[in-house]
């Protein structure tokens, strides 16, 4: 699993996720608000753990 590079509000995360589970990115975005309390310190440690996915030249 890796944050998106070009699908990306502000790090890319839920992007990468969607991307990795087939999903479109906006149902991560809105899972993500609708767990808001928890879903915030997931966010904040998957952004600064997953690497980010270069896209091919």
């Amino acid at each position: 699993m890796k944050r998106s590079v070009t699908n990306q509000s502000l790090h890319g995360v839920c992007a990468g996720i969607a991307h990795h589970f087939g999903l479109f990115p906006m149902a991560i975005r809105l899972l993500f608000v609708l767990t808001f309390p928890f879903s915030l310190f997931l966010y904040i440690l998957l952004a600064n753990t997953l690497p980010s996915d270069h896209p091919s030249l």
